[in-house]
Parts: structure tokens; C-alpha cells; sequence
């Protein structure tokens, strides 16, 4: 008899103990997610933008408290943490959720929580287009892919990439952090262009654009007497181009372009209607 009730005991104290074990564990917080860089995500590894250069890039679009600001592929926040402590209304899209609760936390933390949203969702699904500034750390096949769309948003809008380039679309300026930056140091910068290819009037001239991404090409005059387009270039809406002895400057608006014409020391207001 001794023995079965010293075996049941045995058994009673076995199970005290597990429920015991299960109990703690419950109540014990989970640990909290933390990112390992190189981490597997949905289309890249996960490696974080150095502070000096998510500052850089910033910096680099004239970030202000105006802008809308999409961080496409966002991590741990930072970025959008830092747009949005610069006043900017800033939005991050993530892919991993734990990445985008950890994001969350450290916008709390950071006190930037009523600025920074972070939605949990694919970069080549989500609506970025209200967006006025947006910034990337992708593989240049991704930024390819979503360039198209890129190119679809309001002149104007501004695009820095952490090192990776937009294929043949040239970057409008380049710059690197040289402090507290050892890998992934040089960014890069688009601004969006206006659309200004097809025929063009100008008063009596007839003005043809071709159009590269920025870049401006094509011809000015009347028949039998045009002069090739030279130097032309956009920088959003803004427009510059010479034609014969005339240097044009103007501003895009749909079809319409106002601007000057400077030829022979002499400054005149000019305007080009795109035909239908």
C-alpha cells in the first residue's frame, strides 16, 4: 500500500510541476522580434540604410513638413521615423509583419508615432501615388519594375534610392555619406519629369520634342529652316533647352509650356500649345 500511494504522490507532484512550468511560461512576455541582417524577406534580404544616409537622402529631396513621404520596402522604420521627426506626414510598407509591429514600436519610441504609419502589405500592390517623396532600398530589377508607375506620378516628385540605380534612367544627382556610413554609403536621385514629347506651336515656330526619362531632344522652326534641340533637360515641370541663338526656359503644364526666350542679350516671355 505504501508504495502505490508513494507512486501516486510521485505522479501528482510530476503533474504540479509541468502545470507549474506551463503556468510561468504564459505569463512570462514573449520575446521581443529582433531583425538579423541578411534576413530573407519577400523580394530582398533585409539590410538596414545606415542613419548618415537615410539623412543623406533626405536631405537630398528637400524633405519638408509639406511632403508625403512613402518608404518603399521600410524595415525597422527608420526612415519614415526620421521623415516624419522632419515634420513630414510619412508612410512605410512592409512586407514582414513582425518587421512592421517592430516598426511601430520604435516610431513610439522615437516619439514620431502620430506621423509615421507603417502599413503591412507588397510595395508592387499598395498606392503610393499621393506620395511627393519616395525613398528606396531595393535591387535596381525592383526599382525597374516599379518605375513605370514612378514615372505615372505628378511631375515634380522626388526619388532617392540607397545604391541601387533605375537602369537607363539616369540619375539626376549622386552623393555619398562619408561618415558614419561603411557599406551602402551613395545615394541616388530622381525627379520626376513632365511628359513633353510630341508637336509642339510656338507662335509661328513648330517645335518637336523627342523625350528620353529627363532628357530633351528634337527640332524648332518652320519648314525648311529648323534648329535641332540642344542641352534640353527637365527637372520635374521645369524645362531648359537652347534652339539656334535662343535659350528657352519655361514651365510645363499639361500641354501648355510658358517660360522666356533669351537671344541677342534680349529676354522674351514665350508659350508652346501642344497640338491634340
Amino acid at each position: 500500500m505504501s508504495t502505490l500511494i508513494q507512486a501516486r504522490r510521485t505522479v501528482l507532484a510530476l503533474m504540479l510541476s509541468c502545470f507549474t512550468a506551463a503556468a510561468f511560461a504564459q505569463a512570462q512576455p514573449k520575446s521581443a522580434f529582433e531583425p538579423e541582417v541578411g534576413q530573407a524577406g519577400k523580394d530582398v534580404v533585409w539590410v538596414p540604410t545606415a542613419q548618415a544616409l537615410v539623412d543623406r537622402m533626405l536631405d537630398m529631396t528637400k524633405l519638408t513638413p509639406a511632403d508625403i513621404h512613402y518608404d518603399l520596402g521600410s524595415g525597422d522604420g527608420r526612415t519614415v521615423i526620421t521623415a516624419a521627426k522632419r515634420g513630414a506626414t510619412a508612410y512605410g510598407v512592409e512586407y514582414n509583419p513582425d518587421m512592421v509591429q517592430l516598426s511601430r514600436a520604435n516610431a513610439a519610441k522615437a516619439g514620431a508615432g502620430t506621423k509615421a504609419t507603417f502599413i503591412h502589405g507588397d510595395i508592387f500592390e499598395t498606392d503610393f501615388s499621393k506620395a511627393t517623396v519616395i525613398t528606396l532600398f531595393l535591387l535596381p530589377e525592383l526599382n525597374v519594375k516599379l518605375r513605370p508607375k514612378i514615372l505615372d506620378m505628378k511631375p515634380g516628385t522626388r526619388v532617392a534610392s540607397n545604391s541601387f540605380t533605375m537602369g537607363d534612367w539616369k540619375a539626376d544627382e549622386t552623393q555619398s555619406a562619408e561618415k558614419d556610413c561603411s557599406s551602402y554609403c551613395t545615394a541616388y536621385l530622381w525627379i520626376v519629369p513632365a511628359k513633353v514629347a510630341g508637336t509642339w506651336t510656338a507662335g509661328k515656330d513648330e517645335i518637336k520634342f523627342a523625350q528620353e526619362f529627363q532628357m530633351v531632344h528634337g527640332s524648332v522652326g518652320q519648314s525648311g529652316k529648323l534648329a535641332p534641340v540642344l542641352n534640353g533637360r527637365l527637372r520635374g515641370d521645369a524645362i531648359s533647352f537652347t534652339a539656334g541663338d535662343g535659350r528657352y526656359a519655361g514651365k510645363v503644364s499639361g500641354d501648355r509650356i510658358e517660360g522666356t526666350v533669351t537671344a541677342g542679350g534680349k529676354t522674351s516671355p514665350w508659350m508652346a500649345v501642344r497640338g491634340k
